[in-house]
This record gives C-alpha cells, structure tokens and sequence, in this order.
C-alpha cells in the first residue's frame, strides 16, 4: 500500500487520534498532519511542480480593522493572523516553497491593495483568510465564563467564496472545491447562513455540500489578476466552534486541509505553464 492511500484510508482513524487536547495521542496526530502535508493530496499533486507554485496568503482585516469581534472578545484579525501562520508553515512543509504572506501581520492594506500585492509577487494563486461571523439580528446578549458577551448559535462550520467576476472563475472554483473537499475528509461541516434571503447575505450557493459562494462584487476577489478564494475557517461569534478555532490541533487540522486542497489543484493552477 502507497503511503498517501495509507493516510487516505487511515485519515478517520488519525482524525480521532487528533482531536483530543494535550494527549499523547494529540501529539502523535500533528506529527501525522505533517507527513500528510509532505506527502500530498491525490493524483492532482502530480500534475505539475509545486515549487513552481506561487501561492499569495492574505491574512484577512487588520490591528486597526480587525474584523469581527468572537463570542469571547477576541478580534478576527488575531484568529486570521493564527491560521495564516499555520498554513504558511505547512505549505512550506508541504514543498510549496512559493507560498509567502503578501504583507506582515501588523500591516494596514486597503482592499484593492491585497490583489496589486499577490499579482506583485507573481502569485498563481490568492488566498484570503478570515473567520466568520453572522447578521445582527441574531446575536444575543448573555454571559460566558462569568462575563458579558455577545454571542450566537445560529450558524457554525466553514465557508468558502470565490467571485465570479475574478478572471479565473472556473480555476478559483477548481481551488474551493479541492480545499472541501479535504475539509470535508477531517469531518468538517460547510456553513450555509451565507445563503439566507435576508440583507447582508442571500449569496449564490454554487455548492452547499462544501460550502462554496460566489461573492461577486468582493474586491479581494474580483480584483485579483489571478485565480482567488476568500476562506472563512468558522464562526467565531459561536462560542464552541470559538473554542476550536482557538485550539492548535484545530488550527492544524484547518491548515493541513487548506495545503492539501491547494496541492491538489497545483495542476489546474499551473500545470499548463
């Protein structure tokens, strides 16, 4: 047996060992993350040469607009620059030398300045990353850990857009479902508030078995000069998936998934060039 359907077959089995905190068996999990990460994804990865690939990483918002506000007080932008990290980390393990943050964490970019960057670097493809949150009208006052917060359970799990004024459409779409689809192999769950017929969402839903949007007039997005996708990694208003996207095993799980997505579709992104 091949070590990558080795880790395909075992993948249900490694997930469980990954999950719990602070154990041995935690521990043994991320070092199993890694190999994954190492050894790629499925027959996409062989399509072209990842240290071709130049991947621009947008780490979503900023200190002075930091986005979303978790359940617990915590801004967005500290959640983003987090999992940004994470996936650097891996991407790098993962051979895909390319991969670079487009700007530092402290940086303050405008929206139209995110895109110039990426296509600055050369990038083959943008990924912006954030974390989520919902409408105002469904959050609700209340108390967690003793304190007062504002807070809610309406929706959970991860989302993925694109925009289908970008002027790659079909290769951002390739990258989303390829970044599912491994999303969905550790037993993640799409979110589809996005969808709601309700102000501030009613998004086209171009998959809801992973969770993918077509977010048209979002600049990050159509602006880029190459293929882009906008990943918001979970709900950070819930106060449980709160407490995952705050957890390093999560973080790694999130990470490992987004990598092997992007490996995947390594051929799509520039196994023509």
């Amino acid at each position: 047996m091949s070590c990558l359907r080795f880790l395909h077959t075992w993948r249900p089995i490694i997930r469980r060992a990954v999950l719990p905190r602070n154990s041995g068996a935690g521990r043994f999990g991320l070092i199993v993350l890694m190999l994954m990460t190492v050894w790629g994804a499925d027959s996409g990865a062989a399509a072209c040469d990842r240290d071709r690939l130049i991947v621009a990483l947008d780490i979503g918002h900023s200190v002075a607009s930091p986005g979303a506000t978790s359940a617990r007080g915590r801004p967005e932008h500290a959640f983003n620059v987090d999992l940004a990290s994470q996936v650097l980390a891996h991407m790098h393990a993962a051979g895909l030398s390319g991969a670079a943050l487009i700007a530092p964490a402290d940086a303050a970019l405008d929206l139209w300045e995110r895109p110039r960057r990426a296509a600055a670097m050369g990038a083959h493809l943008l990924l912006s990353i954030h974390h989520d949150s919902v409408q105002p009208r469904y959050l609700e006052q209340g108390t967690l850990d003793g304190r007062p917060a504002r807070f809610s359970r309406h929706a959970q799990g991860y989302s993925l857009f694109i925009s289908g004024k970008n002027l790659f459409p079909e290769e951002s779409l390739a990258v989303a479902k390829a970044i599912g689809r491994a999303l969905a192999d550790w037993g993640l769950s799409p979110s589809l508030h996005h969808a709601e017929p309700i102000a501030g969402e009613n998004r086209p839903l171009l998959d809801p078995d992973l969770g993918i949007y077509d977010f048209a007039d979002l600049v990050v997005l159509k602006a880029a000069a190459m293929p882009a996708v906008l990943i918001e990694a979970g709900v950070i208003v819930h106060p449980e998936e709160e407490a995952r996207l705050r957890d390093p095993f999560h973080q790694d799980i999130l990470a490992e998934a987004i990598t092997r997505g992007v490996v995947e579709a390594c051929g799509v992104l520039v196994g023509g060039e």
